[in-house]
C-alpha cells in the first residue's frame, strides 16, 4: 500500500511537470515582472509586439549601439528579483548562472582596464574609450513585446555586452533564438578571478573534439583560412552561412558522434529542460549524421581558433580571437534555422489560429 502510494505520488509530481507548457510558466513569471514596475518604467519596458525593434540585436557594446527597453541596474530589488524568476524560468540552470556571470564579467572587466591603468600598461585615452563602451552589470536591457499570455503571441528580449536573449512565445511555445553569448575575457589572468572562464566548456569540448579526429579527418575539417575577426553571422554582417563545411559527422566513429552531441549540448541545454530537449531531439531526429563540423586556427587555446557545426535545423557558430589575436575573448551563437525571433512558431500558430 505504501509503495503504491509513494508510486502515485511520484507520478503526479513527475508527471504534472511533464506536461507543463514552457511558454505558460515564462509569461507567468514576465507578467509577475511587470506588475513591479511603476507606469514610467512599463512605458520603457513594453512594446507592441508587431514593432520591428524586436528584432534588431546587436553583439556590439551598449556605448556603440543602444538597446530598447527598460536597463536592469535602474530596477529597484523587488523588480530585480522577479526578474530573475524570468530567466529562471527561460533557462536552465547552468543558461542562468552563464547569464548572470557574463554580466558579472562586465564589472570585472572594468576592473581590469582600471587595474592596466593604474600600472601604466595603457594610457587615459585607451581608459577613456573603454569606460565609453558603458559595459556594466546594470547595463543590459530588458524589452518585452506584446502581454505576456497563454493564448497569444509575445517576446522578451534580454541584451547587453555579450548577451543577447530572444525569446518568443505563441502562447504554448517558445522559441530562443537567435541566443547569442560571449566573453571578455574568456578566461580571466589577473586579480581576485584569476582562472574565472564563463564559457569554459564551449572552448573545452571544441577542442576536445578537434583534437579527437585522426590526421585525415583534420586534414578535411579544418578549413585553410585566416580565424574570422567574430562570428560571420553577426547583425552587423550581411554573410551568411549557407553552404556545409569542413567533415560530416557520417565519417565520425560512436566516441567522435558522442563528443559532437556532448558540444551541440552546452549550447541547447542553457535552456529549460522542456525547450532544451525539444530542440536537441529535432536536432536528432534530422540526423547526426548530416551535421557537419568545421574548425580554423590553433588547436591549442590562448591562440586564435574556431568552429562552425551546422545541420539542417540549427548553426553554431563559436569565434575566440581577441583584440590583442591573443584567444582570450569569445564570440558565440546557436540558431534555430527558419526560426529566429520565432518566425516558424508564429507562422504555424497563425494558421492554426482563428482570426
Amino acid at each position: 500500500m505504501k509503495k503504491s502510494l509513494l508510486l502515485l505520488l511520484i507520478f503526479l509530481t513527475v508527471g504534472t511537470a511533464g506536461f507543463a507548457q514552457p511558454g505558460s510558466t515564462v509569461a507567468e513569471s514576465a507578467s509577475r515582472f511587470l506588475s513591479t514596475l511603476s507606469a514610467e518604467e512599463l512605458q520603457k519596458t513594453q512594446y507592441a509586439f508587431t514593432d520591428s525593434l524586436r528584432f534588431k540585436w546587436t553583439n556590439l557594446p551598449v556605448g556603440i549601439v543602444p538597446r530598447p527597453g527598460i536597463a536592469y541596474g535602474s530596477l529597484s530589488d523587488k523588480s530585480r528579483m522577479a526578474f530573475h524568476r524570468v530567466l529562471s524560468a527561460m533557462l536552465s540552470s547552468q543558461g542562468y548562472l552563464k547569464t548572470t556571470s557574463l554580466m558579472q564579467l562586465d564589472d570585472i572587466l572594468n576592473t581590469l582596464y582600471q587595474q592596466a591603468f593604474d600600472k601604466g600598461e595603457i594610457n587615459q585615452k585607451m581608459l577613456t574609450q573603454m569606460q565609453n563602451m558603458k559595459w556594466a552589470h546594470g547595463n543590459y536591457f530588458i524589452s518585452i513585446w506584446g502581454k505576456p499570455q497563454a493564448s497569444e503571441p509575445w517576446g522578451l528580449n534580454f541584451g547587453g555586452h555579450h548577451l543577447a536573449l530572444s525569446l518568443t512565445s505563441d502562447g504554448k511555445n517558445i522559441s530562443m533564438s537567435p541566443y547569442f553569448i560571449g566573453t571578455d575575457p574568456s578566461e580571466v589572468k589577473s586579480a581576485k578571478y584569476a582562472g574565472l572562464r564563463v564559457l569554459s566548456k564551449e572552448e573545452d569540448y571544441g577542442f576536445m573534439l578537434i583534437n579527437a579526429l585522426t590526421d585525415s579527418q583534420k586534414t578535411t575539417a579544418m578549413l585553410k583560412q585566416a580565424v574570422p575577426k567574430d562570428i560571420i553571422t553577426n547583425p552587423q554582417s550581411s554573410q551568411r552561412i549557407a553552404s556545409y563545411y569542413g567533415i560530416p559527422a557520417s565519417q565520425f566513429d560512436e566516441a567522435q558522434k558522442a563528443m559532437l552531441k556532448l558540444l551541440i549540448q552546452e549550447y541547447t541545454h542553457n535552456f529549460d529542460h522542456q525547450k532544451a530537449h525539444q530542440l536537441f531531439e529535432k536536432i536528432m531526429i534530422s540526423g547526426i549524421d548530416k551535421i557537419y563540423f568545421a574548425w580554423v586556427g590553433s588547436l591549442e587555446n590562448n591562440k586564435p581558433h574556431y568552429y562552425i557545426i551546422n545541420g539542417p535545423d540549427f548553426l553554431i557558430e563559436y569565434d575566440n580571437v581577441g583584440f590583442q589575436n591573443d584567444g582570450n575573448h569569445i564570440h558565440a551563437i546557436l540558431r534555430e534555422k527558419g526560426n529566429d525571433f520565432g518566425a516558424d512558431l508564429l507562422k504555424q500558430h497563425y494558421l492554426e489560429a482563428k482570426h
